[in-house]
């Protein structure tokens, strides 16, 4: 089995440290004594770790720029090696032993995630009332039934995923971090923490608001907790506003597919059609769910007016805000529409790209 981090020191002291660590994260280190030699490996290894001793000498050889490189060395950090460090393209250096758990966290998702991502899916609405937020967790709680799956809710003043999937249900409701716990966190965030810390309903794992006015979103944290989610999980489903801003412009690009949810009125028609318009710009891969009774506009002409692929569609569901209200969640049957809707729209995913 192939390495998945790659060590680049002569240092004896350093490399004793950094295979401890890899030890207690299950995994092995892949290392090299000279710069030249490390190149030949350089571009496959998931992980680079320049020993603080080498950096000036990486840095000589003008190593192609890639990411996931850090520099290692003890503290505190000399003169000089913040220069060399930006020279091989490294994220940061690292202080030892100040980050030995950070540096165990790093090379378990590293080990973890050699071969692996998660497939991400974007849901959003196409005009308010759609019930985009409800179908997101259809999918998700489809989803994890069969495999490790995470919501994250990214729209602030949606109902909230955790009571649409049931989580906060008496007599037990679940407790786990909410956005504003990891909001100004900085450094790295590991996969399994991240799945360790959220709550958890039926499987699936969730990332979702505190009660009170929702905290503002910074994509540096964003974008973190996502690298984590994808890292940690088979399937990531994101909840996206239907206001798209920075942060949620990025997370749409990061997504593999996105579900554009649509009711079938001509006023719901016209407002999915500027939402489309936008997602287009953003994501290289958009499909349609249609929501709602055929008598207005079938799903078929949804989708031509609209220009998407149809993935799914559901027709409206008896008894579902009841079931929802009582802690139930969407797919409290199998042969419910939102759960059949789901499936499909799941097993299309897996297949690649979203087809008519």
């Amino acid at each position: 089995m192939t390495s998945p981090a790659l060590l680049i020191t002569r240092d004896e002291l350093l490399l004793d440290d950094l295979l401890r660590l890899a030890a207690a994260a299950g995994t092995t280190l892949d290392v090299a004594h000279d710069a030249a030699a490390a190149l030949r490996s350089w571009g496959a290894a998931s992980v680079v770790l320049v020993g603080a001793d080498l950096a000036e000498a990486v840095a000589s050889h003008r190593p192609a720029r890639r990411e996931h490189v850090h520099v290692v060395g003890p503290g505190p950090v000399r003169d000089g090696l913040f220069r060399s460090a930006l020279a091989v393209g490294a994220a940061d250096v690292v202080e030892l032993p100040a980050a030995d758990a950070w540096l165990v966290e790093l090379l378990t998702d590293a080990a973890d995630g050699v071969a692996h991502r998660a497939r991400t899916v974007g849901v959003v609405g196409g005009s308010g009332g759609v019930g985009a937020t409800t179908f997101a967790c259809a999918l998700a709680l489809t989803a994890a039934a069969a495999e490790p799956a995470v919501l994250l809710d990214l729209d602030p003043l949606g109902p909230g995923v955790d009571r649409v999937v049931g989580l906060d249900a008496a007599p037990h409701p679940a407790t786990g971090v909410r956005w504003d716990a990891l909001v100004g966190s900085h450094g790295r965030l590991g996969s399994r923490s991240l799945r360790a810390a959220l709550p958890v309903k039926d499987g699936l794992a969730v990332l979702t608001w505190a009660p009170g006015p929702p905290v503002a979103l910074e994509a540096a944290s964003v974008r973190e907790v996502l690298s984590a989610a994808r890292r940690g999980h088979d399937v990531v489903v994101v909840d996206l506003p239907r206001t798209v801003d920075d942060v949620s412009a990025e997370v749409v690009s990061r997504c593999d597919q996105v579900l554009l949810v649509a009711g079938t009125t001509v006023a719901g028609v016209a407002s999915a059609g500027k939402v489309a318009a936008v997602l287009r710009g953003l994501a290289g891969d958009v499909g349609l769910v249609v929501r709602g009774a055929a008598a207005s506009v079938p799903a078929e002409h949804v989708a031509g007016v609209l220009e998407l692929p149809l993935v799914a569609r559901v027709p409206t569901q008896r008894r579902l805000a009841e079931h929802v209200d009582l802690g139930l969640g969407p797919v409290h049957s199998r042969r419910s529409p939102l759960s059949r809707a789901a499936r499909v729209a799941l097993d299309v995913q897996r297949a690649g790209r979203w087809v008519a």
